[in-house]
């Protein structure tokens, strides 16, 4: 939380203002916020409603034009204000500017491994197939666009929602796909790695198993509403879903899991073998040396490859 909020307070745009939403936490981290006393800094308190439910009640209070969005156990670089202003300034097309990711472990520290999304001529299929975006402290997002997927909470009367608050997990690709095949939205990246994302340790397998059920629910709503684009790259879709899981597992130290998952996305999609040889054998590899590698020498291994010791 702290470095979180440090990385905003460092930004090198200072023209923000930080909402902080108490989601009925009980731990200390809003002992942690008393720590900062900077007037751009709020804090909204609410019951707790999930992720989806705390992004939404900070959009509601949100007065700014432009809305980014980031996780407590993350940064930002300190120019990433600066450069996704500059580029939805430049141009008025874009709805939603992003950038890749650096991923840390769960102490902070870099890991060789970054998220280098495609960058332009953004469709629908890119973000069904690969999320471009990345994860949810990359994005920075015009407040018109927001709006144009603005609904009522079925269950609260006279509350607005962004975020679907039925999601638990994957409540970013369930929007990003609704502001793009149903809203028309435009994604586009700019270059550099300027968020931090976190890969924390814990619940391992468990985690990532209930990470693909919310991702095929997302997909399984988008297809009430863009039907052909889930037929025509739902399967591909799924493959590279996989996939990235499988990549996370490995990162994670879960060998087995990583090595079925990698297995069924080659089900799914053998064409990536194809298209992305180089990406979907290193995947398979990683997961069957974590599979079969005693975890110590393992991680050592991957200490040397990834810059970190993995979670496991």
């Amino acid at each position: 939380m702290a470095e979180a909020i440090g990385s905003v307070i460092e930004q090198s745009f200072d023209d923000w203002e930080l909402l902080i939403v108490d989601d009925g936490s009980s731990d200390t981290s809003m002992a942690v916020c008393g720590r900062f006393s900077d007037p751009r800094i709020r804090i909204i308190s609410q019951a707790n409603r999930g992720l989806a439910g705390a992004r939404n009640s900070g959009i509601a209070a949100a007065r700014g034009r432009y809305v980014a969005l980031l996780d407590s156990d993350d940064r930002w670089h300190r120019n990433k204000l600066m450069m996704h202003m500059i580029h939805l300034e430049a141009d008025a097309f874009v709805d939603v500017s992003y950038a890749g990711s650096r991923m840390i472990d769960s102490v902070g520290r870099p890991m060789n491994a970054q998220m280098r999304p495609r960058l332009a001529d953004i469709t629908p299929a890119h973000i069904l197939k690969r999320n471009p975006v990345g994860n949810g402290s990359a994005a920075v997002i015009r407040r018109t666009a927001l709006d144009r997927a603005a609904f009522a909470d079925p269950a609260s009367p006279g509350r607005t929602c962004w975020f679907d608050e039925s999601f638990r997990q994957s409540e970013d690709i369930e929007l990003w796909l609704r502001l793009s095949a149903v809203h028309g939205c435009k994604f586009e990246g700019i270059a550099g790695a300027l968020t931090d994302y976190r890969i924390a340790a814990g619940g391992l397998s468990a985690n990532i198993a209930m990470q693909y059920e919310s991702w095929e629910r997302a997909v399984a709503k988008t297809a009430l509403r863009a039907p052909r684009l889930v037929r025509r790259h739902g399967r591909q879709a799924k493959a590279y879903q996989l996939r990235y899981l499988a990549r996370r597992a490995v990162q994670l130290g879960d060998g087995g899991f990583a090595w079925s998952l990698s297995l069924q996305a080659l089900r799914a999609g053998p064409s990536m073998l194809v298209a992305e040889p180089r990406k979907t054998l290193t995947t398979l590899a990683a997961a069957l040396a974590a599979r079969l590698m005693p975890p110590a020498r393992f991680q050592a291994l991957a200490a040397r490859h990834l810059g970190a010791k993995t979670a496991a």
